[in-house]
């Protein structure tokens, strides 16, 4: 049975295009798998600026900026955040298994509910909006996007970016084509710092029986 699964590996690995990177391992738990990525968007995946759309795929401009705008995110973060994962290729696999244009793993793109990770208007209205909840969730971009590579759960443990290579790597040139198209951090606010009430002003002071009071009224309110 092995035998046959990996005879139908291969003979996948040769349908695909020769101009794409072929490569294959065997996970731990015994399946093959095959992963591919051709050059040009590779070129592009690991680019020091922000590159303009493939021509192929100038209809995903829209997209983004459609799907930053509803999660209240600069359009220029999602670019960065999209060539960074998968240099605009919305067929885009990991060797762990993320997928499309935004990078999704299976459980994100269910939690996010996408059917169809493959397909940019889903996969970027997933991407954007769990990169929303990362935001939300730890108030900076910095933290978010250690999130969105590693999972919240690790930044968490870690109290910060985790001492991660891949993760310190990614968070950095996300940053580094941020601030070459003249954009700091934070690029936005998060949502519960907008919704987030103010808080009141205490004021100490003594009564006529010079007793201490605790008022939310300045002390030279009458």
């Amino acid at each position: 049975m092995k035998k046959f699964v990996v005879f139908i590996v291969v003979c996948l690995a040769w349908s695909v295009s020769s101009q794409a990177e072929v490569k294959m391992i065997v996970r731990e738990d015994g399946v093959p798998f095959i992963y591919n990525e051709d050059s040009d968007y590779r070129n592009r995946r690991l680019a020091t600026e922000i590159r303009a759309l493939p021509a192929e795929h100038r209809s995903l401009s829209p997209l983004i900026e459609r799907h930053a705008a509803a999660q209240e995110l600069d359009h220029r973060l999602v670019q960065a955040v999209i060539q960074v994962e998968s240099g605009y290729n919305p067929q885009a696999r990991s060797r762990k298994g993320a997928m499309g244009l935004m990078q999704l793993m299976p459980e994100t793109a269910r939690d996010m509910r996408v059917r169809d990770a493959y397909d940019p208007d889903e996969n970027i209205r997933g991407g954007t909006a769990y990169l929303r909840r990362m935001l939300d969730r730890f108030g900076t971009l910095e933290l978010a996007l250690a999130a969105y590579n590693a999972g919240p759960t690790a930044v968490a443990r870690h109290g910060g970016v985790p001492p991660y290579r891949e993760t310190r790597n990614y968070v950095r040139r996300v940053l580094t084509l941020l601030e070459g198209v003249g954009v700091k951090p934070p690029v936005v606010r998060t949502r519960a710092a907008d919704t987030a009430p103010e808080k009141p002003k205490v004021f100490i002071r003594r009564d006529s029986r010079n007793r201490i009071l605790i008022t939310t009224e300045p002390t030279d309110r009458r």
